[in-house]
């Protein structure tokens, strides 16, 4: 995958981030940044089909140019909407007195954070408006250096707080300065720094 292909395909990622599933939209970034893009292309269409999620002109325009094969009638089972939905979740920088303990997964994401060209890791409580695809859940995003590889980034801290701690808390990678699609924007502005470079 050329690296103009692979930057759309990270955009991609993150247009969709809060309208895909978590658990979906994880495995699909995975499996970019493992250089499995035919299944990575695979998983994104049929999901988005599956779990109905509608995509503009110009997202279903940008996909296209990712694809091995632009004609991929996998694409065409996408339903195609006018525009980008509302957010469907509401950002907090702190979470209801139930919410789980962050503290354990700050400490892990804040210690890997700079071998992944951290500059600023932050935290926001996430909670699903009506038709919301996720739950409740806290929300990591860590802001970057532009010409940091987003994808990889996003791969290895996943991993790592999954390996340590048994947890897969959202985690989103944003380019500092960069204009952010409507769910990284959000969680940024109401997040809590935990971690600066």
């Amino acid at each position: 995958m050329d690296v103009k292909t692979y930057a759309a395909v990270t955009d991609v990622c993150a247009r969709l981030a809060g309208r895909l599933s978590d658990d979906t939209l994880g495995v699909v970034r995975d499996q970019y940044a493992a250089g499995e893009s035919d299944l990575a292309e695979s998983t994104l269409l049929l999901n988005l089909a599956g779990e109905g999620v509608g995509i503009t002109r110009e997202e279903q325009d940008l996909i296209r140019a990712t694809l091995d094969d632009p004609g991929n009638p996998d694409l065409d089972d996408v339903p195609v909407i006018d525009a980008v939905p509302p957010l469907q979740y509401r950002f907090s920088p702190a979470g209801p007195a139930d919410a789980p303990d962050p503290s354990r997964a700050d400490i892990v994401l804040s210690t890997d954070a700079p071998r992944h060209g951290g500059h600023r890791l932050r935290r926001a409580w996430r909670e699903p408006l009506a038709g919301a695809q996720d739950a409740a859940a806290w929300v990591y995003v860590l802001q970057v250096a532009e010409g940091t590889d987003e994808l990889s980034a996003y791969a290895g801290l996943s991993s790592r707080l999954w390996v340590a701690l048994k947890e897969k808390w959202p985690l989103e990678v944003v380019v500092e300065g960069k204009q952010l699609p409507q769910y990284q924007a959000a969680a940024l502005t109401a997040a809590h720094q935990i971690w600066p470079a």
